[in-house]
Protein backbone atom coordinates (compact mmCIF):
# COMPACT_ATOMS: atom_id res chain seq x y z
CA UNK A 1 0.00 0.00 0.00
CA UNK A 2 1.19 4.06 -0.50
CA UNK A 3 1.99 6.45 1.65
CA UNK A 4 -1.33 8.22 2.14
CA UNK A 5 -1.25 11.80 3.59
CA UNK A 6 -4.42 12.89 5.61
CA UNK A 7 -5.61 14.95 8.43
CA UNK A 8 -5.36 13.06 11.92
CA UNK A 9 -7.85 11.81 13.72
CA UNK A 10 -8.28 11.18 17.61
CA UNK A 11 -7.36 7.05 16.88
CA UNK A 12 -4.13 8.51 16.07
CA UNK A 13 -3.17 10.10 19.22
CA UNK A 14 -1.03 7.65 20.90
CA UNK A 15 1.28 7.23 17.52
CA UNK A 16 1.18 11.23 17.12
CA UNK A 17 2.44 11.46 20.91
CA UNK A 18 4.82 8.78 20.30
CA UNK A 19 6.60 10.55 17.46
CA UNK A 20 6.81 13.67 18.83
CA UNK A 21 7.63 12.88 21.99
CA UNK A 22 11.03 10.89 20.37
CA UNK A 23 11.81 14.52 18.83
CA UNK A 24 11.15 16.12 21.93
CA UNK A 25 13.74 13.61 23.69
CA UNK A 26 16.64 14.58 20.94
CA UNK A 27 16.04 18.41 22.01
CA UNK A 28 14.50 18.87 18.51
CA UNK A 29 10.63 19.56 18.90
CA UNK A 30 9.16 20.46 21.54
CA UNK A 31 7.14 18.16 23.65
CA UNK A 32 3.41 18.36 23.24
CA UNK A 33 1.21 16.23 26.38
CA UNK A 34 -1.46 14.13 25.19
CA UNK A 35 -4.09 16.65 26.19
CA UNK A 36 -2.17 19.53 23.95
CA UNK A 37 -2.26 17.20 20.87
CA UNK A 38 -5.70 16.41 21.44
CA UNK A 39 -6.91 20.10 21.59
CA UNK A 40 -5.17 20.73 18.45
CA UNK A 41 -5.47 17.49 16.85
CA UNK A 42 -7.92 19.41 13.74
CA UNK A 43 -4.23 21.25 12.75
CA UNK A 44 -2.48 18.06 12.20
CA UNK A 45 -1.59 15.80 9.10
CA UNK A 46 -0.13 12.64 9.53
CA UNK A 47 1.52 9.88 6.78
CA UNK A 48 0.68 6.82 7.01
CA UNK A 49 1.15 3.37 5.19
CA UNK A 50 -0.98 0.44 6.16
CA UNK A 51 -2.37 1.61 9.02
CA UNK A 52 1.07 2.89 10.28
CA UNK A 53 1.72 6.61 11.65
CA UNK A 54 5.16 7.21 9.90
CA UNK A 55 5.63 11.18 9.89
CA UNK A 56 3.29 13.70 11.10
CA UNK A 57 3.09 17.82 10.54
CA UNK A 58 1.07 20.70 11.78
CA UNK A 59 0.24 24.26 10.67
CA UNK A 60 -0.12 27.04 13.27
CA UNK A 61 -2.05 30.12 12.92
CA UNK A 62 0.00 32.91 14.29
CA UNK A 63 -1.48 35.89 12.21
CA UNK A 64 -4.13 36.39 9.80
CA UNK A 65 -1.35 36.21 6.86
CA UNK A 66 0.75 34.05 8.36
CA UNK A 67 0.87 30.33 9.75
CA UNK A 68 3.78 28.16 10.86
CA UNK A 69 4.50 24.90 10.04
CA UNK A 70 5.19 23.11 13.56
CA UNK A 71 5.90 19.17 14.91
CA UNK A 72 7.25 18.30 11.44
CA UNK A 73 9.13 14.85 11.79
CA UNK A 74 8.94 11.18 10.20
CA UNK A 75 9.72 8.46 11.95
CA UNK A 76 13.44 7.09 11.73
CA UNK A 77 13.10 4.04 9.64
CA UNK A 78 11.03 5.62 7.51
CA UNK A 79 13.66 9.17 6.34
CA UNK A 80 14.62 9.42 2.91
CA UNK A 81 11.02 8.13 1.40
CA UNK A 82 9.84 11.64 0.71
CA UNK A 83 7.44 11.16 3.31
CA UNK A 84 8.27 14.88 4.70
CA UNK A 85 8.45 16.32 1.23
CA UNK A 86 4.93 15.34 0.86
CA UNK A 87 3.67 16.55 4.19
CA UNK A 88 4.99 19.73 3.67
CA UNK A 89 3.70 19.89 -0.10
CA UNK A 90 -0.06 18.75 2.07
CA UNK A 91 0.39 21.82 4.77
CA UNK A 92 1.49 24.07 2.11
CA UNK A 93 -1.96 23.28 0.17
CA UNK A 94 -3.64 24.03 3.25
CA UNK A 95 -2.31 27.25 3.74
CA UNK A 96 -3.05 28.18 0.26
CA UNK A 97 -6.98 27.11 0.24
CA UNK A 98 -7.18 28.85 3.54
CA UNK A 99 -5.58 32.47 1.58
CA UNK A 100 -2.96 32.85 3.98
CA UNK A 101 0.39 34.32 1.99
CA UNK A 102 3.34 33.21 4.51
CA UNK A 103 4.24 29.99 5.97
CA UNK A 104 7.54 29.77 8.36
CA UNK A 105 8.67 27.17 10.24
CA UNK A 106 11.99 27.27 12.80
CA UNK A 107 13.99 24.40 11.77
CA UNK A 108 17.46 22.58 12.47
CA UNK A 109 16.81 20.87 8.59
CA UNK A 110 17.21 24.58 6.40
CA UNK A 111 18.57 22.52 3.22
CA UNK A 112 15.19 20.20 3.38
CA UNK A 113 13.06 23.39 3.77
CA UNK A 114 15.64 25.41 1.10
CA UNK A 115 14.27 23.32 -1.32
CA UNK A 116 10.51 23.21 -0.70
CA UNK A 117 11.38 27.17 -1.70
CA UNK A 118 11.66 28.52 1.87
CA UNK A 119 14.36 30.48 2.00
CA UNK A 120 16.35 31.85 5.53
CA UNK A 121 14.97 34.95 7.48
CA UNK A 122 15.93 36.39 10.84
CA UNK A 123 13.70 35.51 13.44
CA UNK A 124 12.84 38.63 14.70
CA UNK A 125 10.76 39.29 11.83
CA UNK A 126 7.97 36.66 13.51
CA UNK A 127 6.70 38.77 16.55
CA UNK A 128 3.37 36.36 16.43
CA UNK A 129 5.81 33.43 17.09
CA UNK A 130 7.64 34.89 19.79
CA UNK A 131 4.99 35.95 21.64
CA UNK A 132 2.59 32.99 21.12
CA UNK A 133 5.05 30.29 21.98
CA UNK A 134 8.59 31.24 22.12
CA UNK A 135 8.06 33.47 25.84
CA UNK A 136 7.92 29.76 26.91
CA UNK A 137 10.19 27.74 25.44
CA UNK A 138 13.56 27.12 27.67
CA UNK A 139 15.58 27.98 24.33
CA UNK A 140 14.18 31.57 24.26
CA UNK A 141 17.22 33.29 24.82
CA UNK A 142 19.66 30.81 23.03
CA UNK A 143 17.57 29.50 20.59
CA UNK A 144 19.49 27.85 17.97
CA UNK A 145 16.59 27.13 15.45
CA UNK A 146 16.61 28.76 12.14
CA UNK A 147 13.70 30.40 10.82
CA UNK A 148 12.37 29.85 7.21
CA UNK A 149 9.76 31.40 5.19
CA UNK A 150 7.65 30.30 2.02
CA UNK A 151 5.40 33.06 0.80
CA UNK A 152 2.78 31.59 -1.12
CA UNK A 153 1.36 34.86 -2.90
Amino acid sequence: MAVVCRKAKEQDLDSLYLLIQSYAEKGIMLPRSKEMLKYSLDSFVIAEEDGRLLGCGSLCQLGKDLVEIRSLGVAEDCKGRGIGRRLVDYLLQEAGEKKIPKVMALTYEVAFFEKMGFTVVPKDIFPEKVWTDCIHCKKQHCCDEIAVLRRLD
